[in-house]
């Protein structure tokens, strides 16, 4: 009997067809082809009554696929391939559902690399679905639907706001949250003291944020005079480890920070690069699976690794693979991102890709080839200097092995101090001075520091951040000012009502506790409808409260007129705001019946 083997994504359908016989046949699903209905009580698509019992449907743009699913899988043993996390597994059940498959059979397959290696060892040893994998993403779906539904009805009719959900308003809540920290900042002078020699500075031993007495550094100025003796040098090695191979996290952040990328670009970039780039006269795909929480990778791929660097740098680079302390919104047993072949490096294989592909394989790459280097080595002279009884310190770094920064000598200068004086020598200041600085307010969020935040604090998974953050923007809560996430008025007054209504469910430390009742679920340790139950009964009631109580609201700016006359109909043009908050012109008749739909940038 012929096999149909079913993938999400037709890139990694094509990929997959290289590498078997005639006798397979690959489609793809093109991501989900079933979602919660839209019918019953709140539209959640689950019976409350009935212990939250789905009913699915059928994507209404998804028939002629699944049509094609059906007829396709007529007469053939079936392989469900589709991606190895909680979505992936969600997806391969509706579609064993569709075509009256028992998910307890072997129809499962899973691998970590779209190779032809990793795809034949799993067609040689397919599981059941995993069905805790699949009730964990059901109950995020059903969460995501009664909040997402119920919430964005709410802020939609009281406030005249786009919508609000479960990991989206928690965000919003910390961007929110740190604007008013920043406003309730009250600078305070500090003062530090240095003394500056010919080749370095050193500074004074109670330099700091909290050094906020001027006459004291007055006083070190005008009495430590010009002569410092060398008190003291305490000499240690120092090593510099490499960061673990890549999470979606860090690769999101790094991406941004390093490449200039959105969290977005990032992981549409890693999609291309894992379902498979053409190298010659072979696809391949040359990342692992790009949504992970997981540092570990593969022995085998260690093994040959630690070859790799013993042939081209030398036995003496070849380090060890380091455990890191699991993160709090660890989840499945993915490994990191990484190559899939530690000899497809960077420069054979940038001929066949974009830029960006290539720059973003470079950095994922470079980190999973440190990650099993030595650490580099670094002699450090910790040194103190006395001047009438004030100390001042510094600290001198030279390296005596560059260890897995080897990679990186083109990218990066390693400081190179050397500090030849002796304990006991006298050495001459150019001047001992003052500066005096001001404390500064919290930063900002960044994308990059926005998701290192939601990270730390467990909310959402690697999947939803790009997502997330993307998402506050669009709907106009948030807007980006020089790279930093500053809320809008809407942004601020949907936030402010959801804190005062909903201050014990939307907020970072339920958020998490219930990723980490899903992360139960889906290890067959929780139980989906108490989860659900106990959330229902804790959400129905503020919701309640809030449709009751909470005031109708809405932001009306100040019209300002530009002084110009709509070239369409004549009426007066005037400066008018996006979703993002950028003011473009177009004409006040925008609101009149028949609607004058003439916009233009202010640059134009």
């Amino acid at each position: 009997m012929s096999k149909l083997i079913i993938v999400e994504s037709p890139t990694k359908a094509n990929t997959i067809k290289r590498y078997l016989s005639n006798d397979y046949k690959v489609i793809a699903s093109v991501g989900h082809v079933r979602d919660l209905a839209t019918s019953g009580k709140g539209g959640y698509g689950v019976n409350l009554e009935k212990d939250f019992e789905p009913t699915y449907k059928i994507i209404p743009n998804k028939y002629k696929v699944v049509n094609q699913i059906k007829k396709e899988a007529k007469n053939r043993e079936v392989i469900i391939a589709t991606d190895p996390d909680r979505e992936g597994e969600a997806i391969a059940w509706h579609i064993a559902e569709i075509l009256k498959l028992d998910p307890k059979d072997n129809i499962r397959i899973r691998f970590n690399e779209i190779t032809k290696k990793a795809v034949l060892e799993a067609l040689e040893k397919p599981e059941p679905i995993d069905m805790n994998l699949v009730l964990s993403q059901e109950t995020r779906k059903t969460l995501d639907r009664i909040i997402g539904f119920d919430l964005s009805k709410l802020v939609q009719r009281k406030l005249y706001s786009t919508s609000a959900g479960r990991v989206q308003s928690a965000t919003l809540r910390m961007i929110y949250e740190r604007e008013l920290e920043i406003r309730a900042f009250k600078e305070e002078a500090y003062y530090l003291v240095f003394a500056d020699f010919k080749d370095f500075k050193a500074a004074y031993e109670k330099n700091g944020v909290n050094q906020k007495d001027k006459d004291l550094a007055l006083k070190v100025v005008e009495k430590a005079g010009k002569d410092f003796i060398v008190k003291e040098i305490i000499t240690e090695e120092t090593e510099r480890f490499s960061s673990f191979p890549y999470t979606t996290s860090k690769l999101q952040q790094d991406g941004i920070r390093k490449l200039s990328m959105s969290a977005t670009y990032v992981m549409s970039t890693a999609q291309k690069l894992y379902e498979g780039v053409q190298i010659g006269d072979e696809v391949i795909g040359l990342i692992t699976y790009m949504r992970t929480d997981s540092t570990d990778i593969s022995p085998l791929f260690v093994a040959e690794t630690k070859k790799f660097i013993e042939k081209n740098y030398g036995k003496e680079y070849v380090g060890i693979k380091r455990k890191s302390k699991k993160s709090k919104a660890a989840q499945e047993a993915h490994e990191a991102i990484r190559p899939t072949d530690i000899n497809l490096t960077p420069e054979k294989v940038k001929p066949y890709l974009k830029n960006n592909e290539y720059r973003l394989y470079r950095m994922i790459y470079n980190t999973a080839l440190a990650s099993l280097m030595k650490a580099g080595v670094d002699e450090v002279k910790k040194v103190t200097f006395a001047a009438n009884g004030y100390l001042f310190k510094n600290n001198f770094t030279r390296p005596t092995f560059l260890g897995y920064r080897i990679l990186y000598q083109d990218e990066e200068v390693l400081e190179n101090e050397n500090f030849s004086y002796s304990v006991g020598e006298v050495l001459k200041a150019k001047k001992v001075y003052y500066e005096e600085k001001f404390t500064q307010p919290p930063s900002r969020y960044t994308e990059a520091t926005l998701i290192a935040e939601m990270e730390k604090e467990g909310i959402g998974r690697p999947s939803t951040y790009s997502e997330t953050t993307k998402k506050i923007v669009d709907v106009g809560y948030v807007f980006k000012e020089k790279g930093y996430f500053k809320p809008t008025e809407q942004g601020e007054l949907t936030a402010k009502n959801l804190i005062e209504y909903f201050d014990n469910l939307i907020n970072t430390k339920y958020t998490s506790l219930m990723e980490e009742q899903l992360d139960s679920i889906a290890l067959g340790e929780e139980d989906k409808v108490k989860v659900l139950t106990d959330f229902y009964k804790r959400f129905n009631p503020l919701l309640e409260d809030a449709h009751d109580k909470m005031p109708f609201q809405r932001i009306v700016k100040e019209i300002i007129e530009v002084g110009e006359e709509c070239p369409l109909c004549g009426k007066p043009l005037v400066y008018r705001y996006n979703r993002k908050n950028e003011r473009f012109i177009g004409c006040s008749g925008f609101s009149d019946k028949p609607r004058c739909k003439y916009t233009r940038s202010i640059e134009e």
